[in-house]
């Protein structure tokens, strides 16, 4: 761990998991479609690809991708989250860890996707950002891709403020020597405008 309480900690005391799953229920139960990610992902993959829920939290998005015939491993800090995840699908890889210290989880790496969903970066601990999207980055092969979907102000955050840029985060690929594929608004692919509140951005890392 890194010694710092990441925002999430901070809004939930970690204790979120059930209430997080019951929400996604209802949601389900009330017609919404609530696998716009994998959705999204699958899109961009071919079949059987290794997949990093990295922030997986119950493992919505990674056990639907499961369920389309990929290989997921689901890393998440809140042990709440992931004990719903087990649950639902016990014979899936669930790891407790800091995505700050991935390396130390000995994760072979060579991902195909890796995906931050659910304002993962934003609710990184402080100070922490960089050296995340480096762990993510490092977890993938050559050509992989790096998805992350994220709001870029108060009213797409459960925060009073967004403690982050697109601008801050793009840098913080670069610096990961990750390069920009395209970004969209939503996970269904509306496009995505300068200033705009929400990102869904998809990074390479160069081949060779």
């Amino acid at each position: 761990m890194t010694g710092q309480r990441d925002r999430w900690a901070e809004l939930t005391g970690g204790q979120a998991g059930e209430e997080y799953a019951r929400r996604f229920a209802r949601l389900a139960a009330s017609g919404h479609d609530v696998h716009g990610e994998a959705s999204f992902c699958a899109a961009l993959l071919t079949p059987a690809s290794r997949v990093l829920d990295a922030g997986c939290g119950t493992g919505r998005i990674a056990i639907r991708l499961a369920e389309l015939g990929h290989h997921c491993t689901g890393v998440d800090v809140d042990s709440s989250m992931l004990a719903v995840a087990r649950r639902e699908a016990p014979a899936q890889d669930w790891l407790l860890g800091d995505l700050a210290r991935l390396d130390d989880l000995g994760l072979e790496p060579g991902f195909d996707l890796v995906l931050a969903a659910g304002n993962v970066i934003p609710l990184l601990a402080p100070g922490t950002g960089a050296t995340v999207v480096g762990q993510l980055a490092a977890a993938l092969r050559p050509g992989g891709l790096l998805v992350t979907g994220m709001g870029l102000d108060a009213a797409h955050l459960p925060l009073d403020e967004a403690p982050l840029t697109i601008a801050e985060f793009d840098q913080w690929c670069a610096g990961a020597g990750l390069t920009p594929r395209e970004r969209w608004a939503t996970w269904s692919g509306a496009p995505y405008h300068d200033g705009g509140g929400y990102a869904v951005s998809v990074h390479t890392r160069p081949a060779g």
